[in-house]
Formats: structure tokens, sequence, C-alpha cells
């Protein structure tokens, strides 16, 4: 059976979401700046990041991320630390990820890109994005 590259390249979102119109003008705003983002950021972070064009409240923007996420608009991880970091869903991302120094290197190719299409086949569920971490040490640390 002859594979696509482009497709084992990267996981393409699974189901890009156009924005619906009701969204408010800050949750429009939050999934604007974070599409404007080059890597994933916190809240907090993103909302330094806006509060420098317009004022908006850290409330509002977690409470906007919240509910983009449920629209499958925005995907988020959580570090080693703890702290969760957004982006919007563009495709899918993987990473190896040091439990000694916590750094975490994006990982290029899909390993479970056909599960996830069998899985949305087989269970009529639609999957917005999925991630995937592998844990270990790095050279660096070993």
């Amino acid at each position: 059976m002859d594979r696509d590259p482009s497709a084992e390249k990267n996981c393409a979102a699974v189901s890009a979401v156009p924005p619906p119109p009701g969204l408010t003008p800050g949750q429009q705003a939050v999934l604007t700046a974070l599409r404007q983002q080059p890597q994933p950021l916190s809240a907090q972070a993103l909302h330094g990041v806006m509060a420098v064009q317009r004022s908006i409240g850290l409330a509002t923007v977690y409470r906007a991320l919240d509910l983009l996420k449920l629209l499958g608009l925005v995907q988020h991880r959580v570090t080693l630390s703890g702290e969760t970091l957004y982006s919007v869903v563009e495709h899918d991302h993987h990473y190896l990820t040091c439990l000694q120094c916590g750094v975490s290197v994006p990982v290029e190719t899909c390993p479970v890109q056909e599960l996830v299409a069998h899985l949305q086949r087989t269970n009529s569920f639609r999957i917005y994005y999925h991630t995937l971490e592998f844990f270990g040490v790095c050279d660096r640390c070993s």
C-alpha cells in the first residue's frame, strides 16, 4: 500500500473547524492573538501579549480558552512543571520530554495517524486533535 509522505511529516488537524460566528469580541481576540504566536503560550503569557494591544482581563482569557477548546479551535498540553500551554489547532503535536531538565523536543512525524482515523470510523467520535508525549532522559542529562 502506498503511503502519502506528506501525511507522515505532520499530523494534520483531524477536522479544521472555522470560527463560529457567535464568538464574543473577547473570544475572537483571544483566538486571533493565539494564531499570531509562533509557539504555545500559557494563559498568563497570552494575556500579557494581548494587554499590550487592548484591555482584557485574565479571567476573560481563561474563559475564552476554555470555550475555544470545547469548539475544537484550541488545544493544550501540560508541561512537567504543571504549566498549561495553549495553541490553535493546526496540526497535532508530539514531543520527546526529558524528565531531568524538562526540555521538550517536537517530533515531526505522527506515529498514530492511522489509529486516529480508525477510532473516528469505528466509534462515531469526532477527534479535533491529539497529543503524544514520550518521557525519558536527553543525551545532555544522561
